[in-house]
């Protein structure tokens, strides 16, 4: 039986294991919860996840969520085409980058996201937006030095690029829908977006209503 993937159009923690199915070649199911519409509290989804947020992942009789411990299983049941790496030290910094994501980035994200994409346009509130991209500068300018411009940890993508890459994308969006309220990233990761963005499997996995 296929693997049932439940995402949520937009969602960075979805997105990362999306790219992750993809970079696998497993076969999979794929199921669009709509966040207007309530399908992440509804009940057959709490089943799923009694937290109420996406990702998930369906395989026969497990049932599993929160983005990290997914791809972790992807890779161990499917250890061809890894996706953390395959030596110790490339494992664990591919872990640690994605938790920094997770820790770091997407909560001061979240900030300027909630005064802009998550709000009407011209309804954010000045301060809060020029303070949340004051934070979001620095905390790119970070990851920014992680960064060689390339993949993050060497030839071919791991956790760690598909972590990141749906940030950038993120920032990027909220300067294309609501320019002057975004933040101009930093070179190095524009190069890093450009080589995910040549990974050819990486247009099926943008949201869909961006396409809209």
């Amino acid at each position: 039986m296929a693997l049932t993937f439940y995402c949520g159009s937009g969602s960075p923690f979805a997105w990362k294991v999306w790219l992750a199915l993809e970079h696998k070649g497993v076969p999979y199911e794929l199921k669009v919860l709509s966040f207007q519409d309530g399908d992440l509290k509804k009940p057959d989804y709490l089943a799923i996840n009694p937290r109420g947020k996406v990702p998930a992942l369906v395989d026969d009789d497990l049932r599993l969520f929160e983005s990290s411990a997914i791809v972790e299983y992807l890779d161990d049941k499917y250890p061809a085409k890894p996706v953390i790496g395959r030596d110790p030290g490339t494992r664990a910094i591919a872990r640690r980058i994605a938790a920094e994501v997770d820790s770091y980035l997407y909560p001061t994200a979240r900030k300027l996201l909630a005064q802009t994409l998550f709000r009407a346009a011209g309804t954010g509130d000045p301060i809060e937006i020029a303070t949340a991209k004051e934070e979001l500068t620095k905390e790119l300018a970070r990851f920014e030095s992680y960064s060689s411009g390339g993949f993050f940890l060497g030839g071919s993508p791991t956790l760690a690029d598909y972590a990141v890459y749906p940030m950038i994308a993120l920032a990027r969006r909220i300067e294309l829908k609501q320019p002057g309220n975004g933040i101009t990233i930093p070179a190095k990761l524009q190069s890093f977006a450009k080589t995910v963005e040549g990974l050819p499997y990486l247009g099926k996995t943008i949201p869909p209503h961006w396409k809209a």
